[in-house]
């Protein structure tokens, strides 16, 4: 008989509101928005945001069918509606893994589906290499491991491809800073006065989304423009690309180890720039049971389309893991 399954859902599910979401207090200095929507007795699903320090949006929650998952969306440190925004002090990648897990024993869940592209992809599997018995799953776009070839690549090597965007990226900085243009702007985007860190803040995020896109996306580059995602964006990214993450070199590749037992999808553009496809080639080599989906006309944007099919579809392929909440 023929195969009469309808196919798997491609487009994104309609607009919801959360039905709970709060303030979680991390320590004396930090507190972390959160909040929860969707289906309160489904399965547990956690979406990590970009950046670091991008934010999340309420679009993210429509990669996820509300009648079957409970969602759960955050900011992570300095980020988007936590606060203080753009804070550095106290904000490193093991202090993230533990707020996630404070956020989800604070939920009582158990396990959950962990989704997260771009440095979502990073943190995702940070966490789920140090807590591989808390995941039900992990979906991955944009794959960026944060190793120093990737960080140079991002600096530098994208004026290949983007001279334009590269030169307004340099072009605030004097030739003679140049030759080292994350410390440059790490020095501008620390400066208390926000005359010296707003316009670096700007220039760097707005850098970003200009090669987030394989097509030009102006509504793209005037949403990495807005105030509160290009400060926390460029300040905690820079941040994290000087202190290397605070990971060792390679961590996230030495330690997949932890994480082959877990069903994983790999979802990344051909052509994009932000994180070239060599990471998320990297990784699938290294855990070749993930399935591994590239879509060959997109660049690092989830929202383009051919990248949110293939999340969407992901999260379908998911339904059928038990809640483990």
């Amino acid at each position: 008989m023929p195969d009469v399954r309808p196919a798997p859902r491609s487009e994104l599910y309609p607009e919801i509101q959360p039905y709970n979401s709060g303030m979680l207090a991390l320590d004396g200095r930090h507190r972390m928005y959160f909040e929860e929507s969707g289906n309160p007795e489904g399965a547990p699903v956690l979406f990590l945001h970009g950046g670091p320090g991008a934010g999340a949006a309420p679009a993210h929650r429509r990669f996820f069918d509300p009648a079957h998952y409970r969602i759960v969306i955050f900011d992570q440190r300095g980020a988007g509606r936590s606060t203080p925004l753009g804070e550095l002090t106290d904000n490193t990648t093991p202090l993230l893994i533990a707020d996630i897990e404070k956020l989800r024993e604070s939920l009582g869940i158990q396990r959950w589906l962990v989704f997260g592209g771009s440095w979502g992809s990073t943190l995702a599997l940070a966490y789920a290499e140090a807590h591989p018995e808390r995941c039900t799953g992990l979906i991955l776009r944009g794959i960026f491991l944060c190793r120093k070839s990737e960080i140079d690549w991002f600096l530098y090597g994208l004026r290949n491809l983007f001279p334009e965007a590269w030169r307004a990226l340099t072009d605030p900085i004097p030739e003679a800073e140049r030759g080292n243009l994350l410390e440059a702007y790490h020095r501008r985007l620390t400066d208390p006065d926000p005359a010296v860190h707003m316009p670096a803040a700007r220039a760097w995020s707005t850098y970003e989304g200009s090669c987030s896109t394989l097509l030009p996306s102006p509504e793209t580059v005037a949403y990495f423009a807005g105030d509160v995602v290009a400060l926390g964006l460029a300040r905690i990214e820079a941040h994290y690309f000087m202190n290397n993450i605070f990971l060792p070199e390679n961590s996230l590749l030495d330690n997949v180890s932890r994480i082959r037992g877990i069903p994983g999808v790999i979802v990344q553009g051909r052509y994009d720039a932000v994180c070239p496809i060599v990471s998320a080639d990297d990784l699938h080599r290294a855990w070749p049971e993930a399935d591994y989906h590239i879509v060959p006309d997109a660049g690092h944007s989830a929202w383009e389309l051919g990248i949110c099919a293939a999340l969407v579809r992901a999260c379908e392929q998911f339904k059928h893991i038990n809640k483990g909440g």
